[in-house]
């Protein structure tokens, strides 16, 4: 059967960023949501906020405190955060303490004490902070106990759900409890947690329940700050998202380099410029921002191993003045927390800045700094990490240049250290040979997905006006070795084909 329109279940914003997506979409009206996590994970905070976006004095919320921190204590803390609403105590919300109740042990007295309080104000929302705590004072046995409280937990459902009452139980309870009575009841459940490592706590939400919604599955970070907490979704690649390829090529900035890409860069494609340490990586692709911003087309680029202002005064470009362009808001630098970082609040950062400029390309200087960057807890996914930022990026058309450290020995020829070629489309490979006792630079293009390119070695030098690519080094073999040997030039008859003279 075909529900009708009026029968479609409203959502309710919750006002925190990036959790109505965590929950596709939003929270059902008039559901019993429960969540969990242990002390200190932010759920009165997570709570609080949903709570003070969404009351008014038509369509108030009750706020229930059990055994927990004393009201005014909690309040005096949450009131520093930047959704607090001081105008809204108590006409929209209204805190009720049931500790008198709960402590005497008597569910009853407790249940009786909600009614009473629901029916006075005839609320649209309704906390209960800490419900865990409810059943702790019990003094039956343990099996008549859990009776009592599973009792009690089913009424109030009901109770809640005949008032047409949107409701959050808040409670500390660990992962082997998921058996409890209230995670069967609740509609919605959402696990709060924190992963330490060293120096480094990251915090993570999981939408374990969520009835009549498709959550984002998986664990997505979140960050508590003065306006609050906010959440950022793993945001999964969308194919049927992603911008159709124009054909077009963007110069790079760098003379002779277009030419060795088979007439420059494909639009939309994520190049990695790999190179040991002084070869130039940071003046190539200040080039190729320099390039785009001559060209009318506004850029990002997002530096981890040093600040901004740093940053500037050593990409110079003769062609264009950084400094102008982000004044013009044509040019954004990005400088992220090194340490803390989570990929999907990366991502986030990314995704805003790149749309608030309408970018057209982005440099990212460099993948160690990005793999320094990130909490210790996610370097061991960091390959998958620069998978998603990449994917997301590049889905909306935007060209990308990432440049990496490679420790150059001169017995091997690695493309990158940290084995993630596979993200790019195009790998450029810069590196130092020595010839005639000098220490040369030289460049390759290792890989073009779907392009011609050239296949030779060729020598560039930078210049103070900037990086130039020159001839192809010829007559040498052994170029890969890093010691390459001149080959002679090879005298002699003419060759002579049989049956003719």
């Amino acid at each position: 059967m075909t529900p009708s329109a009026n029968s479609l279940i409203r959502n309710v914003p919750t006002g925190v960023p990036g959790l109505d997506a965590v929950l596709g979409g939003g929270l059902c009206e008039y559901s019993f949501n429960l969540v969990a996590g242990a002390p200190g994970a932010g759920k009165t905070t997570l709570v609080q906020q949903i709570l003070f976006a969404n009351a008014t004095n038509e369509r108030s919320a009750l706020y229930f405190t059990v055994l927990g921190e004393p009201t005014v204590k909690m309040l005096r803390y949450q009131q520093q955060f930047g959704f607090f609403d001081a105008s809204k105590v108590p006409a929209a919300i209204r805190f009720v303490n049931l500790g008198t109740e709960a402590a005497s042990g008597d569910l009853e007295a407790v249940l009786a004490r909600m009614v009473s309080e629901m029916t006075e104000h005839r609320p649209a929302f309704v906390a209960v902070d800490s419900f865990r705590t409810l059943g702790g004072h019990l003094t039956l046995g343990v099996d008549r106990a859990a009776l009592a409280l599973a009792d009690f937990i089913q009424r109030l459902a009901l109770q809640l759900t005949s008032w047409e009452v949107t409701s959050f139980l808040l409670g500390e309870y660990s992962d082997n409890e998921a058996r409890h009575p209230v995670f069967t009841v609740a509609d919605s459940i959402l696990w709060l947690s924190e992963d330490v490592d060293r120096n480094s706590a990251v915090r993570k939400l999981r939408a374990v329940k969520v009835r009549g919604r498709s959550p984002l599955p998986g664990l997505h970070t979140f960050r508590v700050d003065n306006s609050g907490i906010e959440v950022f979704p793993r945001i999964p690649e969308q194919q049927h998202d992603r911008v159709v390829r124009s054909g077009k090529r963007l110069t790079s900035g760098v003379p002779g380099l277009d030419d060795m890409m088979g007439g420059g860069i494909p639009e939309g494609d994520a190049v990695m410029l790999t190179g040991p340490a002084g070869s130039g990586k940071t003046t190539f692709a200040s080039q190729f921002l320099a390039e785009g911003l001559c060209e009318g087309e506004n850029c990002v680029v997002a530096v981890f191993e040093e600040y901004p202002e740093a940053y500037l005064a050593r990409a110079k470009s003769g062609q264009i003045d950084f400094g102008d362009m982000i004044a013009a808001g044509r040019l954004a630098v990005m400088y992220l927390r090194p340490m803390t970082l989570s990929v999907d609040e990366m991502l986030v950062e990314f995704t805003n800045t790149v749309k608030r400029l309408n970018a057209k390309r982005v440099v990212i200087d460099s993948l160690s700094g990005f793999e320094i960057a990130l909490a210790p807890t996610f370097r061991l996914d960091f390959r998958e990490s620069l998978y998603r930022l990449i994917g997301a990026l590049t889905a909306t058309g935007v060209t990308v240049l990432m440049t990496a450290e490679v420790i150059d020995i001169f017995p091997e020829f690695r493309v990158t250290n940290e084995r993630v070629s596979f993200v790019a489309d195009d790998i450029l490979a810069q590196r130092y040979v020595e010839i005639d006792g000098h220490l040369e630079k030289i460049i390759a293009v290792i890989k073009m997905r779907g392009s011609d390119h050239a296949t030779d070695f060729r020598r560039y030098d930078l210049t103070p006006s900037g990086a130039v690519v020159g001839e192809p080094l010829r007559d040498y073999h052994g170029i890969t070795t890093g010691v390459p040997s001149r080959e002679e030039p090879r005298f002699g008859p003419p060759n002579v084909v049989a049956g003719h003279p």
